[in-house]
């Protein structure tokens, strides 16, 4: 077991703060004024009662907290954690406070006289000790996960950025509108009607890139209209060696995942597989019981190995790991790769 825990980053600080005054407040109800007057008494009582108080607020009451802050979690649940924390840690302490008094009786210790008067100030002492301490402690401990959420939420959010600029590079690179110009110029020879639909569809891939970044989550359904979009490009420049297969739950549709996640995975598997008559790539996109979706594609590795960086995946993996909303699971074996990932019910 870890000796040393702490409640918050400032434990530390609470503590050097608060408990030599209380420590001071406690022997003079223990032993009275020849705490003061007295050196040697004043040097024994304050060593004793620093080793008790000190051990009792790491070993007792730290753990104390630590235990109701497990048990009562979220961030709306403070109030009553501490109501339910703040009786145990009052209890804890009558039973350390009343070890002090009958144990310096019992060790006779020098200048002591035990005092009922005395007893319940320190009693009364204690209990408002810990009410204090928990207060201090729980706002601390709100503050410190209101800086947690927005360290979270600017890091989400240069993700989200970091994303939307590798899809959009990967969209507008020369390459890629060589290859679209190339495929349209083809088409508006040999059929202006799907001329038409290939504009259409490569202006709805472009409207919804520049739109991924005006929220950190949308629905399965919006990333299934993409992908159909970013697909049909595609398809035009393979033709039937590129294949899409699709067995989504449509009670998932309303579920929510990052924006781009499809296209990321989509530009993945062409990226680094072999697309060709005689070994045609499929892209299968389904749902599971469990509410996770699942990419996969049969793998047929380029002989030529393509540099990655694997940027999209780091993206994507990032994104789920600071929503909290559970982990990517990739799994590869010499006949195909697949991507899982949880999705995300609406609020």
């Amino acid at each position: 077991m870890k000796l040393l825990v702490t409640y918050t980053k400032q434990d530390i600080w609470i503590a050097l703060a608060l408990l030599p005054a209380y420590i001071f407040l406690m022997n003079y109800l223990l032993v009275g004024n020849i705490y003061f007057s007295d050196i040697s008494v004043f040097a024994k009582a304050t060593l004793v009662s620093t080793i008790v108080f000190g051990l009792a607020y790491q070993l007792v009451h730290t753990r104390i907290g630590l235990w109701f802050r497990k048990q009562f979690s979220h961030f709306k649940q403070t109030p009553k954690r501490m109501l339910l924390m703040i009786p145990a840690h009052i209890v804890c302490n009558v039973a350390i406070i009343s070890g002090l008094f009958f144990g310096y009786k019992a060790a006779r210790f020098p200048g002591y006289v035990y005092d009922l008067t005395s007893f319940e100030w320190a009693l009364a002492l204690g209990a408002l000790m810990n009410v204090v301490v928990t207060c201090i402690h729980e706002g601390v401990y709100a503050f410190e996960l209101w800086q947690q959420k927005l360290l979270e939420t600017e890091k989400l959010r240069k993700a989200n950025l970091q994303s939307q600029f590798e899809s959009l590079k990967q969209q507008i690179n020369p390459h890629f509108l060589f290859n679209c110009l190339n495929s349209l110029s083809s088409l508006i020879e040999e059929d202006a009607e799907l001329a038409t639909q290939f504009i259409d569809e490569m202006s709805n891939v472009y409207r919804y890139l520049l739109r991924s970044n005006e929220s950190e989550l949308t629905t399965l359904e919006s990333e299934l209209n993409f992908a159909s979009s970013y697909f049909h490009l595609l398809s035009t420049r393979y033709g039937s060696n590129l294949r899409l297969e699709e067995e989504i739950d449509p009670a998932y549709r309303g579920h929510m995942l990052p924006p781009l996640t499809l296209q990321l995975l989509m530009e993945n598997v062409v990226k680094h597989n072999v697309i060709m008559p005689q070994q045609p790539l499929y892209i299968r996109l389904n749902t599971t019981i469990d509410g996770r979706l699942v990419v996969s594609n049969n793998l047929q590795r380029r002989s030529m190995k393509v540099a990655s960086s694997r940027i999209g995946l780091a993206n994507i993996a990032t994104k789920y790991s600071l929503l909290g909303q559970g982990e990517i699971n990739i799994d590869e074996n010499a006949q195909s790769f697949s991507v899982s990932l949880p999705l995300l019910e609406s609020a």
